[in-house]
């Protein structure tokens, strides 16, 4: 045979893609002995839970359909029995195959089967191609799919597909093929099968846990699944990712609409879980800048200004974000060596008679020795200080930037104003509602940060929705620039 024989066609319709927490919503299954078929089962299954709404509008399965449904303990015997023997084949089968096992373990039951991927068989038969999804094999090949994303409709195309690749390839090629597809990758032995497969190739955060359910790293990509298999793929070396693999025993992971989504969930992440894989910033309370106290004879010169929650656009003369005084006294090292300041009269170099250590080096002008004024050190040192002030805000005040992954089926607004994020909506109506009761701006050293690295991008720069900014107070609902409704989008 050039197939292996029996073998099962399957496929699952579920309420996600986490075979640890989410369930089975559909089951269809067609078995072939000899190359004919002598078994099929078809089913909705009441998954005892709700059905995430944007799963209801993408399969097209509600809650209401599911309602009446057997659950999988019902069907647990009847799955068993059309599978029993065969090869497990699916379209990215350790995802399904992780389901069924998943939903054997709920019942204190085992399953196991040699497994078949149909996307890993494509590859190998057709490796000049770069797409192995089924829509790529409807399109390519002229399938035809009466239900897409329906679990019988998607396991006709898996048998169109089969017949296809009989008439096509030899006997040798498929046998050649159908080994290559059923070869495991290498996969870490800690986790439930099927979680992997299950994450999806759009932006988001994910979360590596350990033992006892400890957090141990946040991270977010464009890509999830393609950055938490290159994690894993790093566990047969030696190495920090080797060891964050062999500790992991669960991967959380929450699609977003977009790039600057994933990197405020991720910051609120860091913030509330403390991953203890990651490098986390210090907390923000005690945020500062600098301030030149004007015509102040004795040194140091410079003042500390607490910025923590407080609204950039009162920051008069204040210079610098720094976290703590080991940052600022970096920065002003290295401002004093590049403009000839004096250390002493910057706080950087405690208080002594005579000139300090940089005037003798002739590194200072010399205020310190009497050689130069208060006045002339501290223009020069306002001239400096320019080079780390806050980033001019792009914008007169307040702008939005809009967000949306057809994948994940989720939208998202951001506004932000003078670096500070004002809120973010998932709907145009929550929008309206957000523009309409603007919270105060409050000054967070991450978001400014991470703000800077994002705008640097000039195509993100011309995402922003600016809203209209009135004697400079804070827009409220319809304030648009282009005089557009609140909810509009650009």
């Amino acid at each position: 045979m050039t197939f292996p024989d029996p073998y099962a066609l399957i496929d699952l319709e579920t309420t996600g893609a986490n075979p640890v927490i989410d369930r089975i919503t559909e089951i269809a299954i067609l078995r072939f002995e000899g190359g004919e078929l002598v078994g099929r089962l078809e089913t909705l299954v009441n998954p005892a839970r709700p059905i995430p709404d944007y799963i209801q509008r993408l399969i097209g399965i509600t809650d209401d359909m599911v309602a009446g449904a057997p659950r999988f303990e019902a069907l647990a015997d009847s799955v068993r029995a059309i599978l029993e023997g065969a090869v497990f084949v699916a379209h990215n089968a350790r995802f399904d195959y992780g389901f069924i096992r998943n939903e054997y373990a709920r019942l204190s039951q085992s399953f196991d089967a040699p497994v078949l991927c149909t996307v890993k068989l494509s590859r190998a038969l057709f490796p000049e191609h770069h797409r192995h999804g089924l829509d790529a094999l409807i399109a390519r090949h002229g399938l035809t799919c009466d239900a897409r994303h329906r679990a019988m409709g998607d396991v006709e195309v898996l048998r169109q597909f089969l017949d296809m690749a009989r008439i096509r390839f030899n006997a040798k090629a498929l046998s050649t093929a159908c080994e290559r597809a059923m070869k495991l990758a290498p996969r870490p032995r800690t986790l439930p099968e099927g979680v992997l497969e299950g994450l999806p190739d759009a932006a988001g955060v994910y979360v590596f846990f350990g033992d006892g359910d400890a957090p141990l790293y946040v991270g977010r990509s464009p890509s999830l699944r393609a950055r938490v298999l290159e994690h894993f793929a790093a566990s047969d070396r030696a190495g920090k990712q080797a060891e964050l693999a062999d500790k992991t025993r669960r991967v959380e992971w929450h699609e977003t609409a977009g790039e600057l989504s994933a990197m405020l969930l991720e910051a609120e992440l860091l913030a509330s879980l403390r991953p203890t894989h990651n490098r986390l910033a210090q907390g923000d309370d005690d945020v500062f800048g600098l301030k030149v106290v004007v015509r102040r004879r004795r040194p140091p010169s410079l003042q500390r200004i607490p910025l923590a929650g407080s609204d950039p656009l009162g920051w008069a003369d204040v210079h610098g974000t720094f976290r703590n005084r080991k940052e600022s006294d970096h920065v002003l090292r290295e401002l004093a060596a590049a403009y000839m300041l004096c250390p002493r009269r910057l706080g950087i170099e405690s208080a002594g008679s005579g000139p300090c250590q940089a005037y003798r080096n002739k590194r200072c002008a010399g205020v310190c020795a009497g050689r130069e004024s208060p006045e002339a050190h501290d223009d020069r040192l306002l001239g400096a200080l320019t080079s780390v002030s806050l980033k001019p805000w792009p914008w007169p005040g307040a702008v939005a930037f809009v967000e949306h992954s057809e994948h994940a089926q989720r939208s998202a607004w951001h506004v932000f104003d003078r670096w500070c994020h004002l809120g973010t909506a998932s709907d145009a109506s929550g929008f309206e509602a957000l523009c309409a009761n603007l919270p105060p701006r409050r000054f967070d050293l991450d978001r400014y940060r991470m703000m800077q690295r994002w705008l640097a991008n000039p195509d993100h720069l011309a995402l922003a929705m600016p809203l209209r900014v009135a004697n400079g107070s804070l827009p409220t609902r319809g304030d648009f620039v282009d005089g557009s409704e609140c909810g509009a989008q650009t």
